[in-house]
């Protein structure tokens, strides 16, 4: 299948996905979602007016301003994200009246991650839905503020308002809501199957390797490195593993030197020999927004 169909046909599944998260979980308990989505459920809310509808006329002028800020593939992939995301708010719109789910706490626990795998089913092929990242490529083009920094500082505003017209307990809903889409579309975007970095300072840096080696079957790296208080030379061991073989390394370090110093961090996105090994760009990093068209904004491979 041509790569830029899957794409699009990706970004439908997200939004769809989505799509029917907020309308069977966050509008019948008035959470909010982040963005121009968001703001189009203030309205909403305040006035009836349809979210769908919201969404495309308050997006239309943003890509108008910023289209000379996009790279090409993500200015057309974002007015697609922004129309089908429109498209099914529409049409699951009868699911706000029969959701069974009553409990505001259960809704935006199941709204939460079903529109965080929608978002992260759409951003792992560098997909979007416009809103608050075009606001963040105009703002960053003339007073150089992060992308990030401007949609967070969307959201808390958008929190902020959701307090005041709604009450405090709504807001802290969707406080709730936004740190579960925010953990599971990072998980669907950089992948579930966890890996560990794992660094060890050793006086038995060698025989530590060769047991990594030889009974965990991951490869180890040596990284000079030195005291900083006693400037004696050494060498650190670095490995990337899976999560269930963390445990094994940790009985085989205690063993082979009870004293050694070893740090577990998490790592994510690891790809290549002895784990996934890319071939395509189907993960993409977040599109990047540059002045004037390009092709680069196709995809990057990492």
């Amino acid at each position: 299948m041509n790569k830029q169909i899957k794409r699009y046909l990706t970004i439908t599944l997200g939004t769809c996905i989505s799509g029917i998260a907020l309308n069977a979980f966050f509008l019948p308990h008035h959470l909010l979602s982040g963005g121009i989505t968001g703001l189009g459920m203030i309205l909403y809310y305040l006035f009836g007016w349809q979210v769908s509808v919201t969404n495309i006329l308050f997006n239309i002028p943003l890509f108008i301003l910023a289209y000379k800020l996009m790279s090409r593939n993500y200015f057309i992939s974002g007015i697609y994200g922004t129309l089908v995301l429109s498209f099914f708010l529409h049409l699951f719109a009868p699911l706000q009246q029969l959701t069974q789910v009553h409990d505001p706490m259960l809704s935006c626990i199941a709204g939460g991650v079903l529109h965080g795998i929608g978002l992260g089913t759409l951003y792992r092929v560098g997909g979007s839905t416009g809103g608050s990242d075009i606001i963040g490529a105009i703002v960053q083009k003339f007073y150089s503020i992060s992308i990030g920094t401007t949609g967070f500082l969307i959201n808390i505003v958008l929190l902020t308002a959701g307090a005041f017209f709604f009450g405090l307990e709504p807001a802290l809903y969707t406080l709730t809501a936004y740190f579960i889409v925010f953990k599971v579309s990072n998980a669907f975007t950089d992948g579930f199957d966890f890996k560990k970095n794992i660094i060890i300072i050793s006086d038995r840096n060698e025989e530590i390797a060769e047991a990594i080696i030889k009974i965990v079957g991951r490869g180890v790296t040596y990284i000079e490195g030195e005291g900083a208080y006693t400037h004696q030379h050494r060498k650190l061991l670095f490995c990337v593993v899976k999560l269930t073989q963390v445990a094994k390394i940790k009985q085989l370090v205690k063993k082979l030197d009870p004293f050694a110093f070893m740090i577990v961090q998490d790592a994510s996105d690891v790809f290549g020999r002895g784990f996934t090994q890319r071939t395509d760009h189907t993960v993409q990093r977040p599109p990047e927004l540059r002045t004037g068209w390009s092709e680069m904004g196709e995809a990057e491979k990492v």
